[in-house]
């Protein structure tokens, strides 16, 4: 399992590398919202400081060890990016790698 922290993190390095590779191209298109439908499972931890994570579930985990319930978590994204003290909406181009549609 992967905390959702990460997948957002991950997801936030794509669309980077997406701008960096767009920057110079004379075809872009602009960023708009991104859903993301996840199966995740809740974890509290008991004590003073006791806290919930959330983890996303790999498909192929075996957790047959584990009292795990999975829930599915739908986030609507929508990415900004912030410069000289403004918002600008990111743009991405280029050409489509090994695995992408």
């Amino acid at each position: 399992m992967i905390e959702l922290a990460d997948v957002i993190k991950d997801l936030r390095d794509e669309l980077y590398r997406a701008i960096d590779g767009g920057e110079n191209e004379r075809l872009q298109f602009e960023v708009g919202s991104i859903e993301l439908e996840l199966s995740v499972s809740v974890e509290q931890t008991d004590g003073v400081q006791g806290k919930v994570r959330f983890w996303v579930v790999d498909l192929g985990a075996d957790m047959n060890d584990k009292n795990i319930s999975t829930q599915k978590l739908k986030l609507t994204l929508t990415p900004t990016l912030h410069a000289d003290g403004g918002r600008i909406t990111p743009r991405v181009s280029g050409e489509a790698e090994d695995g992408e549609d």
